[in-house]
């Protein structure tokens, strides 16, 4: 079987890998795709970095829709023809009047929590002002929450299955930049992408809010690369590009913004 404890070594989403491994051991005996619940992107890029080490299986992501935040993992041997649409999830569409009741992110993932169902079983949700929320499951829980799902706050609703198709998605904001700094620390290539002062970026990071590669960073010298996605809290993504060094051997840094 797979070298579990090598696997595990250094990971910091221990308990989640360790149920992805035995989703792994389950598809190597039975020669059968397995799932994982939804995972959150840090936990996601772990797994997937932990599992490009093997050759004897393969996986695959999906959350609903190509940008999806929480996604699911489809794992099989290397033998058997694995793709996007091996990945099981599906989309509800909860319906109300939401005109004089507003209701947030928190509010809708709280009602379907309500129900008894534990978030992970379920990935993005995609609020949609007054007309009420979309958002992704795993199959065998939407007739549950067709008939479970009834009210969010003080607005009764209607949830019903939809195609994935249907799923209302607003592709993020997208801005693109060049900045020249004198080094590459997180701080300073960070305050550059995020257009705010060094010392407010020192802050965050100080404060726990910044992460690259999804993996929790707290130094501010930490030194970024091309390739890599730097993550702050309420605030977006930062994906590092290009990296040349001028003649006054400083580094001119291609920036793109997500919002």
């Amino acid at each position: 079987m797979l070298p579990r404890e090598e696997l595990l070594n250094s990971v910091e989403n221990r308990d989640c890998i360790a149920r992805v491994i035995d989703q792994a051991e389950q598809a190597i005996k039975t020669w059968e795709v397995t799932y994982t619940d939804f995972l959150s992107p840090p936990e996601l890029a772990e797994a997937q970095r932990i599992f490009n080490r093997l050759t004897e299986v393969q996986l695959v992501t999906g959350g609903g829709y190509p940008q999806a935040e929480r996604q699911r993992i489809a794992i099989a041997r290397s033998e058997l023809p694995l793709d996007d649409s091996s990945v099981a999830v599906e989309a509800i569409d909860i319906s109300g009047n939401f005109l004089f009741d507003t209701a947030t992110h928190r509010d809708f993932l709280g009602s379907m929590l309500g129900t008894g169902i534990v978030r992970e079983k379920t990935g993005d949700i995609i609020v949609l002002g007054e007309r009420g929320a979309h958002a992704v499951v795993v199959p065998e829980l939407v007739e549950f929450l067709e008939m479970s799902l009834t009210q969010v706050r003080s607005v009764p609703v209607k949830t019903k299955r939809i195609e994935l198709s249907e799923l209302k998605i607003r592709p993020p904001k997208k801005k693109e930049m060049t900045t020249v700094e004198a080094s590459m620390r997180l701080d300073a290539v960070a305050s550059a992408g995020f257009g705010m002062s060094r010392s407010k970026m020192v802050s965050l990071i100080d404060g726990g809010d910044v992460r690259v590669n999804w993996k929790d960073i707290s130094q501010a010298s930490y030194q970024v690369k091309s390739g890599d996605l730097i993550a702050i809290r309420g605030k977006g993504r930062l994906e590092v590009g290009e990296v040349a060094v001028t003649k006054k051997e400083r580094y001119r840094v291609q920036l793109t913004r997500y919002q």
